[in-house]
């Protein structure tokens, strides 16, 4: 099968169309570091309500693709809409899961607190978080099952628990797209299992997840949608369509040490 890309919008030169309905539109980004590119001329429609997930090697540019989604790193060119509109105008659409690692988890704050942050966007940065944002709070960390952990500092939390905070925090949000970067890195199968029913949740409620995973045994599990990046876009589509030997082995070349095993997963589904 060719590697299947949606130009479904296609302009007359062949480039996708970024129409203003979709969560996630990209055109033409490139993002550098010490002049050096790391995602290089990014061209992406993501459609509304699908879990898609951001799959490529060590070193390809997923987690500068998401932090590039939310002006969190300089763009060499390029631009993102979200909904039709600039990132600094559609905060309030956007919730963010970083990866464990990159957060100050010495920080003197509870489980409540980190989860309440996520209050801010409707309630304003300057305002007390009051009744009303705590409930909320509390109602997301139910939803994650660690309802219990509410008044526990962040760093008494082990790395599962910890993950579930910030998957609360950004079910707090309320947004309509979320960028969840390696949520399943380094957790406990019950969180696993925790994170899969929540996408399963938000994707039920009509919510669009982009989410950087490594596990290509479980792709076909958990996302009805794919991009394959290896500093560009190699394929993007629906994951039955984009999840073939081929296109795995043009994003990962030789570095696919699994590349047998996806295999025989391919033919199972295709039975």
């Amino acid at each position: 099968m060719k590697s299947f890309v949606d130009n479904r919008h296609a302009s007359a030169d062949g480039r996708p169309e970024h129409p203003d309905n979709v969560p996630l539109a990209i055109h033409d980004l490139t993002v550098a570091y010490h002049r050096k590119p790391v995602i290089w001329d990014i061209e992406l429609n993501i459609p509304e309500g699908k879990l898609v997930g951001v799959v490529g090697p060590n070193g390809a540019g997923k987690s500068t693709l998401l932090k590039a989604c939310q002006d969190l790193v300089p763009k060499a060119s390029g631009e993102v809409r979200i909904y039709g509109a600039p990132y600094k105008s559609r905060r309030s659409f956007v919730g963010y899961v970083p990866q464990r690692e990159s957060v100050d988890w010495d920080f003197p704050v509870s489980a409540l607190d980190v989860v309440a942050m996520g209050t801010y966007g409707r309630i304003g940065w300057f305002r007390r978080v009051g009744k009303t944002q705590k409930r909320i709070a509390m109602e997301a960390l139910e939803r994650v099952g660690i309802d219990h952990l509410a008044n526990r500092q962040i760093s008494q939390l082990s790395g599962g628990q910890q993950q579930r905070v910030f998957l609360a925090r950004a079910l707090a949000q309320d947004a309509r797209i979320y960028f969840m970067d390696e949520p399943f890195a380094a957790v406990d199968a019950a969180t696993e299992q925790a994170i899969v029913a929540l996408l399963k949740e938000l994707n039920q409620a009509g919510k669009t997840c982009l989410v950087v995973h490594h596990d290509l045994a479980s792709v076909t599990r958990y996302f009805d949608w794919l991009v394959l990046l290896n500093m560009r876009v190699v394929a993007s589509g629906p994951t039955e369509e984009v999840f073939t030997q081929e296109n795995l082995q043009k994003t990962y070349g030789g570095k696919l040490s699994l590349l047998d095993d996806v295999t025989d997963r391919l033919r199972h589904v295709s039975r």
